[in-house]
């Protein structure tokens, strides 16, 4: 029997059999896992903002951008510019006089999540966050950290 033949027939036996499964599928990658607490709707940190310099924990990139927090929603200069992000719902929980908050944005025009969870004392701000994407066919995430300082609300670049 010629050899393509023999490769044929073998490769029908083994999918005729389930012996080999393909899936073009990927694992998904979870977002940030944010600790669990009394989170509230507080609105601690609205008519604020920081001007924040972070870096891709995977890669060494440095990114700066511009966070702000208005009626009880947060929104990224950064994720608005690049994807329409708008205003995102935050909240917040305080331990010893640190407010810790945290927002989920979601990018309404493509498969992007962004998970914020940060700390604000006084005027400085620390705080990690992941930007996945997931399509059907792969997920990314980009892995960040960041700290800055509040800055005046009224020059803030966020549009809402």
């Amino acid at each position: 029997m010629p050899q393509i033949v023999q490769v044929a027939a073998i490769a029908l036996a083994t999918l005729g059999t389930g012996a080999i499964t393909m899936s073009v599928m990927n694992e998904d990658i979870p977002d940030l896992e944010v600790p669990q607490g009394p989170w509230t709707a507080s609105g601690a940190l609205d008519n604020r903002s920081f001007e924040i310099l972070g870096r891709d924990a995977n890669s060494g990139a440095v990114f700066d951008g511009l966070l702000a927090f208005r009626n009880g929603t947060f929104q990224s200069a950064d994720c608005q510019e690049y994807c329409n992000f708008g205003w995102s719902d935050y909240q917040t929980k305080e331990i010893d006089g640190v407010v810790h908050f945290t927002t989920t944005a979601v990018c309404p025009d493509a498969p992007h999540t962004v998970v914020f969870y940060g700390q604000v004392e006084g005027n400085d701000i620390a705080l990690d966050l992941t930007w996945t994407t997931r399509r059907w066919y792969w997920t990314n995430q980009i892995v960040m950290t960041a700290t800055g300082e509040a800055v005046p609300t009224n020059g803030a670049k966020a549009e809402g």
